[in-house]
């Protein structure tokens, strides 16, 4: 079985313009082509009927032919899988995946093709890091490398469309995936004919071409920090937004609070919190005017839940109320202020877990209504609750209810995932594993423990949400 591309490109596969470049410098050199330089899989026409069973590739090269169409085009159809997915699916699914510009490498196979060790191999054989979905039959699967998306987190995604049919499955998993996960495209998707990357590759000489790969390293470490550096400037811009909601509202309810320290009835106790939620006030615009890094905006919010906990208790003392206990804020919008109870909650085709609720949702969740959730843009013209759109939120959501708490409220979803991974308390952007991002080629230098498991097994830890 030996696949095709779903669809054309101008550009030469990188094995066939790099055997190209090598022949080419060996004839400057030595003025003899190398013999072994032809590109992997060709088959002189002599040798045709001479030798038919080399026609036949092993399963090892099915996975190299399969691997080298990807690092071209980010979807893969073998043809044996036509039928699950027709050739204008796919070209859709492959723009929109080059548009988003994540490293998103999708495969469709046939029923009865072997899937031992099938994402560690392909992996391998690919090189470059990302998330990985593999639908066999009607059976579908995905691992990614955690520089990417957290083992979770990718578990979770492969079993939300688990059973869906595959253009629809296929479109989903991709939407939630790049939406969700860290890294830039690939260079081989940049669409460059062979042409314009080699118009000077019969200059190139053997010398050229070792002085290149000695410093392939600091391009591979340059660019995975621009990409970082990239990657965390855009996720700021979109804390940005939410955390100048989030002070916008917090100056709305001093306002509505209307308290002044020389009113009949105040005391030293009431103009302390009162001082103390103005100075919040302050210092939440102040940190968010300094951030420079997602990381910083979990100050901004811990900043926001102290004052919003000292308005609550002033508002006590001014009403004579017992002062509340200190609660985490409302798990369905913080903005809701303090919670005052733990209620049981299913989301939608999850597992029923306690969260902290403020009294108004408490009261709706009673009357079987759904709570007021807080819905956040997820970078990809569309809003989803804050919980499942995205890592970018994990130092929003951190500040407000803290390392300890929020994995344990969250487990099952995909901010919950991200902050199972190495990530969450490393920094956001920093400390993924490895000094590769997301789309860089790693060759070999991957964690295999991330594309381990069986095929369709769901053992990917955690729980359902």
């Amino acid at each position: 079985m030996k696949g095709t591309p779903t669809r054309r490109r101008l550009g030469r596969p990188a094995s066939l313009v790099a055997a190209t470049l090598l022949t080419t410098s060996a004839t400057l050199v030595t003025g003899v082509p190398l013999a072994s330089a032809a590109p992997t899989g060709t088959v002189a026409a002599a040798e045709l009927d001479a030798a038919p069973a080399a026609l036949e590739a092993p399963a090892a090269a099915e996975i190299s032919e399969i691997a080298d169409r990807l690092r071209d085009n980010p979807v893969y159809v073998d043809p044996e899988a036509a039928g699950q997915l027709s050739r204008a699916d796919a070209d859709a699914l492959s723009d929109k995946i080059e548009e988003s510009g994540r490293p998103v490498f999708l495969a469709v196979l046939p029923a009865d093709y072997p899937t031992d060790d099938i994402f560690a191999d392909l992996r391998a054989a690919t090189g470059v890091t990302g998330v990985y979905g593999i639908r066999v039959g009607d059976r579908f699967d995905a691992r990614a490398d955690s520089s990417v998306m957290s083992r979770q987190a990718v578990g979770n995604l492969a079993r939300s469309v688990d059973g869906e049919p595959a253009a629809q499955q296929l479109n989903d998993f991709t939407d939630r995936a790049v939406s969700t996960m860290r890294g830039s495209a690939p260079d081989g998707w940049n669409g460059r004919t062979a042409g314009e990357a080699n118009g000077v590759g019969a200059l190139v000489t053997v010398g050229a071409l070792a002085a290149a790969v000695g410093g392939s390293a600091l391009l591979v470490s340059r660019r995975g920090r621009r990409r970082t550096e990239a990657a965390q400037k855009e996720a700021l811009q979109r804390l940005r937004v939410v955390v100048d909601e989030d002070i916008t509202a917090y100056g709305e309810e001093l306002d509505r609070l209307d308290f002044h320290p020389a009113e009949p009835g105040a005391d030293d106790a009431m103009r302390a919190d009162y001082a103390r939620a103005l100075d919040s006030y302050e210092e939440a615009k102040r940190k968010m005017a300094a951030a420079g890094r997602p990381d910083d905006v979990k100050g901004v919010t811990e900043t926001l839940e102290d004052g919003r906990y000292a308005l609550s208790v002033l508002a006590a003392r001014r009403e004579g109320r017992p002062l509340p206990e200190r609660r985490a804020p409302c798990f369905f919008d913080p903005r809701h202020g303090p919670s005052v109870a733990d209620a049981r909650w299913t989301p939608p085709g999850g597992t029923a877990r306690e969260v902290p609720v403020c009294a108004a949702d408490q009261a709706r969740l009673a009357d079987g209504l759904e709570p007021m959730i807080r819905e956040v843009d997820t970078g990809y013209g569309n809003r989803r609750p804050y919980w499942d759109a995205g890592p970018a939120y994990g130092p929003w959501a951190g500040g407000y209810f803290g390392g300890a708490l929020l994995p344990g409220l969250l487990v099952g979803t995909m901010l919950g995932g991200m902050m199972a991974g190495p990530a969450y308390g490393a920094g956001w952007g920093d400390g993924y594993g490895g000094g590769y991002e997301g789309g860089d080629f790693s060759g070999g230098d991957f964690n295999s423990g991330d594309f381990g498991g069986g095929f369709g097994g769901g053992d990917f830890g955690g729980g359902g949400f």
